[in-house]
């Protein structure tokens, strides 16, 4: 399957190709972005980390049809690389996403999970999506509670800022469509 491109009112999804790498590199390395991401992320993060991620890990499983991955660009700037967000099939780790703090605090994040999470349910025929947290990571536990994901599981897991608390939440295909009126 051809990952396409995902539109919302404000932002661009485009699917992660290998220049993607050079942005990533430039703007990913912040500890506020990688205090909640899982141990496996490198810290302090190489010089070549956003092109082993990219050209190692993500496109591979993109062409696997196991992952889907997206750069994040504002319609007003095309150009411009401001997160991801990725799709993951698997039993308790399916989105998982990012975005740089400039570019907080606007909805955009609850904006791009709408459409992959839609992508999810209606293009890839899932039938639940599960997505994992850091306990204290309130923004991330704001999106899923504002799409009705309910938590599921709570526990202690490793993150890059050390071991935490942690959590799953989850909404099935049934929900998320009555959720939309379907």
């Amino acid at each position: 399957m051809e990952i396409p491109q995902l539109d919302t009112s404000r932002l661009l999804l485009r699917p992660l190709i290998r220049e993607d790498a050079v942005q990533i590199q430039q703007v990913f390395p912040r500890w506020e972005l990688v205090r909640y991401l899982t141990h496996l992320v490198p810290w302090p993060y190489p010089e070549d980390g956003a092109q082993q991620f990219v050209c190692g890990s993500a496109l591979p499983d993109m062409q696997k049809g196991v992952a889907w991955h997206w750069s994040i660009r504002p319609r007003t700037q095309p150009e411009k690389l401001i997160g991801l967000i990725s799709l993951r099939l698997g039993e308790e780790d399916n989105r998982g996403f990012w975005l740089i703090p400039e570019w907080q605090g606007q909805g955009l994040m609850s904006e791009a999970c709408q459409r992959v999470t839609d992508f999810w349910f209606r293009d890839l025929q899932q039938t639940c999506l599960r997505v994992p947290k850091a306990a204290d990571n309130l923004a991330s536990r704001r999106i899923s509670e504002s799409s009705g994901m309910r938590l599921v599981w709570s526990g202690r897991k490793a993150y890059v800022a050390g071991e935490m608390d942690a959590e799953i939440w989850e909404i099935n295909r049934e929900e998320w469509f009555r959720r939309h009126g379907e």
